[in-house]
């Protein structure tokens, strides 16, 4: 699929005061590991050891799922202007839990893409039943000088050779921005060297494309 946009900012757009309040919530939640590959959090007490060291290869941090409707009616604004200013146009009608994560000292996520090769379709995905993850959202809710590391990286395809470049998001630094991206790009974030970096992500559903 050829994007004329491969993500959609919006520079500063959360108050700070927002993010604080986000922040302070998040970190009152009863935290969990970030798990990937499939694995589900009812799954995470039967993983062997050898299990969870892979697992941190791929991906270490902290979060905590919320599902608090006011959060998503301040947020789903702005993935439906990025949908339509972007051109992408996908068609979407549902979201799942937001997740609020955590990344310390060297914790990290290594590259990756939100999307699934086949619809949602076990028992317990209710709502989530024969959609696919589309759109994808990221908000920065750190002051960029409480830490360091911890890029936002994309793995985009270079137009004029078709080979793949590893490009950091600068658009996601300032404290309250937000970017908007289809599901299936591939991105990571880098280590955090020093302090915290919190962050507010959000996956956008809908029927599986025609």
């Amino acid at each position: 699929m050829n994007l004329k946009y491969s993500y959609w900012f919006f520079k500063s757009a959360l108050p700070s005061h927002f993010c604080d309040k986000l922040i302070k919530y998040g970190n009152s939640k009863q935290e969990h590991i970030g798990l990937t590959g499939g694995i589900k959090l009812e799954d995470k007490e039967n993983l062997k050891e050898q299990e969870l060291n892979d697992l941190k290869q791929k991906r270490d941090s902290n979060i905590v799922w919320l599902n608090e409707q006011w959060l998503f009616k301040y947020i789903h604004y702005y993935v439906h202007v990025a949908n339509r200013n972007s051109g992408w146009n996908f068609e979407w009608d549902f979201s799942e839990n937001a997740q609020f994560t955590k990344y310390k000292l060297n914790q990290f996520y290594d590259w990756h893409c939100d999307s699934w090769q086949e619809p949602y379709s076990g028992e317990k995905d209710g709502p989530l039943r024969g959609k696919i993850r589309k759109l994808s959202i990221t908000c920065s809710l750190s002051d960029p000088k409480d830490y360091k590391g911890g890029e936002f990286e994309f793995k985009l395809q270079n137009e004029k050779n078709g080979n793949t470049v590893n490009k950091i998001c600068h658009e996601i630094v300032p404290r309250g921005s937000i970017v908007v991206f289809p599901s299936f790009i591939y991105h990571r974030v880098k280590p955090v060297t020093e302090g915290n970096r919190y962050s507010l992500v959000m996956w956008n559903c809908g029927k599986p494309w025609k």
